[in-house]
């Protein structure tokens, strides 16, 4: 029973995240961070590279535990999270205070492909790795109910 508990909780994580992302931006841009220093910008513009790096994360892990993790749904998990980050760019194009820009975006896509790269080099070249180790544990959950 835990085990499907915690099999759902993953297979939810990256939908709860999205709607994460979506009431972030949805909010003015000085209501999510807004630090008196100097690197308030490089904070958030470094956040870009961080949250869809995140999401490719979890929707990996959401596949592994499902028992659908191999190197196309790794592709599949890159392509739903630069997906998700070009609809949150346009969703911000209408949001007061907020603005799409290109560059935010490509930010977006940068965080997912260093997270395939990272993916790709690790669980799928070496599987003695950490990351291989953590993502064949999540695969072995999904084969247990």
């Amino acid at each position: 029973m835990k085990v499907r508990f915690l099999r759902y909780g993953i297979t939810a994580l990256p939908f709860l995240y999205a709607v994460f992302i979506f009431i972030l931006s949805s909010l003015p841009a000085d209501a999510i961070v807004n630090t008196p220093f100097s690197f308030d910008s490089l904070l958030k513009e470094s956040l870009h590279l961080i949250e869809f790096a995140i999401l490719y994360w979890l929707i990996a892990f959401a596949f592994a535990v499902n028992g659908k993790w191999n190197s196309s749904m790794s592709v599949a998990a890159a392509v739903i999270s630069i997906l998700y980050g070009l609809s949150d760019e346009i969703h911000q194009a209408f949001v007061p205070y907020r603005s799409a820009t290109v560059i935010d975006f490509v930010k977006d896509t940068i965080g997912v492909l260093v997270s395939y790269y990272m993916m790709k080099v690790t669980y799928f070249a070496d599987s003695k790795s950490k990351i291989s180790k953590l993502m064949h544990t999540l695969e072995n959950l999904g084969g247990k109910s």
